[in-house]
């Protein structure tokens, strides 16, 4: 693969163009959420997914995260959708908050990493979200090597992935610069898993026991 290309967020349509144009054909693209900067690939092909897990050296195992425009698509990508799902994406939608749920049948393994759970969220980054309406929903990963640190800056990414991904929109530093904070509502209590971007006091404010 060529040096990625690098567009800069400072000319917003160019850049979102170019991620979505990219994604939709079949290729990957990096670019910055809220938290850290993500790795997207179209969940609809299996060749992009697969082509995360190669450029971060990722284990086929570990399952990858989907970013989705809003919470009403949570219905495409998950079933037996609890009410505590609602509630969340209600208050903390678009925000650093990951849900996981009940995957659906024709979720393609190659993104859960042959689970049957899901990773949801919605950006709130305005790239983020607005390449995600135009090209997602989209397997979306950090944009590191797999165990490197977070990336919270395009130069984090291109030090990790130039050559191994295809575009990269360069949007500066992102602004909770740690990575979303993960709940699993598959179990009862529902379980923190992950603490990172949404305080956990807030969480707990909305649904009550949690572990």
């Amino acid at each position: 693969m060529p040096e990625t290309e690098v567009y800069s967020l400072e000319d917003f349509e160019t850049a979102v163009t170019a991620a979505a144009d990219a994604l939709k054909s079949g290729k990957t693209a990096a670019f910055p959420t809220e938290t850290v900067y993500g790795l997207g690939a179209c969940i609809s092909d299996e060749n992009a997914v697969l082509s995360i897990y190669r450029a971060k050296g990722r284990p086929s195992d570990k399952p990858l995260s989907i970013l989705i425009s809003s919470a009403e698509e949570m219905e495409k990508i998950a079933e037996d959708i609890p009410k505590e799902a609602q509630l969340l994406a209600a208050r903390f939608w678009p925000g650093p908050l990951t849900i996981i749920l009940k995957k659906r049948k024709d979720i393609p393994d190659s993104v859960t990493g042959g689970k049957q759970t899901v990773g949801l969220r919605v950006p709130a980054h305005p790239a983020a979200l607005e390449i995600v309406r135009r090209a997602g929903p989209l397997a979306c990963p950090s944009a590191n090597l797999s165990d490197s640190r977070e990336p919270k800056s395009a130069e984090d990414v291109f030090s990790d992935l130039n050559g191994k991904i295809d575009v990269l929109v360069d949007g500066g530093e992102t602004k909770f610069q740690k990575p979303s904070t993960i709940i699993d509502l598959t179990m009862t209590p529902p379980k923190i898993l992950r603490e990172g971007g949404l305080d956990i006091s807030a969480i707990k404010e909305c649904l009550g026991e949690i572990e």
